[in-house]
């Protein structure tokens, strides 16, 4: 679906955020972005996004650069409009692209269902919790029906119990929808439950480390499974041979 070739990212300050990226994306996998804060996890997804564009190299698309609203993007933050209930705010994204508003607002309802809040059409985002604030905002990443969806840790503020729920939710939806998932992430448990392959990236400027096909087996328990462990602990393994020494304190 996408080739990543000789990618790199300078920004004005001088700063190297990524250094010789190259990899591919294939149509309907769920793949993980791993690694340590400032490695450039987000800075790759904002160039696949087309927010940001490459100092070096080239990012193709097979079929040619998704037309607008064929690329859904979560933030880390929910980033909704306080003023605007679940509907209206799921709606937006077709509302910028000129659709008329009944259609718009039936595939907006559609796209909570989706997610699990259909009975929450009309609240405000101050009346919904954490986790269902972000369900709004994937919602409204889904609406127009993506090509691919990209993902930057938007679970990475939210409790445990609500972050493996979501985690449970996510899954569910990419296995049944066949969509393709690029998801940012520092956590070696999070991209091993999520993700069918893993990527990890080394401290900046980042460079692609190493490439896991995912080895987890079964789907009920999945967290519970012998080969979870032994996912989380061979990327372990990797991400920290990456890491730089550090000096221990006297």
């Amino acid at each position: 679906m996408i080739e990543i070739a000789g990618v790199s990212k300078v920004f004005d300050n001088g700063t190297v955020a990524l250094e010789g990226i190259s990899a591919t994306i294939a149509a309907g996998e769920f793949l993980a972005l791993l690694g340590p804060s400032g490695c450039g996890k987000s800075t790759l997804l904002r160039l696949l996004a087309g927010l940001e564009t490459p100092t070096a190299g080239a990012i193709t698309w097979a079929q040619g650069r998704p037309k607008a609203g064929e690329i859904g993007f979560v933030f880390q933050d929910a980033t909704l409009l306080p003023w605007a209930s679940a509907l209206e705010n799921v709606a937006l994204p077709l509302k910028l692209l000129g659709r008329p508003r009944a259609p718009a607002r039936e595939a907006a309802a559609a796209a909570l269902a989706q997610v699990g809040l259909s009975e929450f059409l009309t609240a405000k985002p101050a009346a919904l919790s954490g986790g269902m604030k972000m369900r709004v905002s994937i919602a409204r990443a889904l609406v127009a029906k993506p090509k691919i969806l990209l993902m930057d840790e938007p679970f990475a503020a939210l409790d445990e119990f609500t972050r493996q729920s979501l985690q449970e939710d996510l899954r569910n939806l990419w296995r049944r929808t066949g969509l393709t998932v690029v998801f940012v992430t520092h956590s070696t448990y999070e991209a091993a439950f999520l993700a069918s392959r893993v990527l990890v990236m080394s401290p900046r400027p980042g460079k692609i480390a190493a490439d896991f096909a995912s080895t987890v087996t079964g789907e009920a328990d999945r967290r519970d499974a012998p080969s979870y462990t032994a996912f989380v602990a061979e990327m372990s393994r990797r991400l920290r041979g990456v890491m730089p020494a550090r000096e221990v304190l006297a």
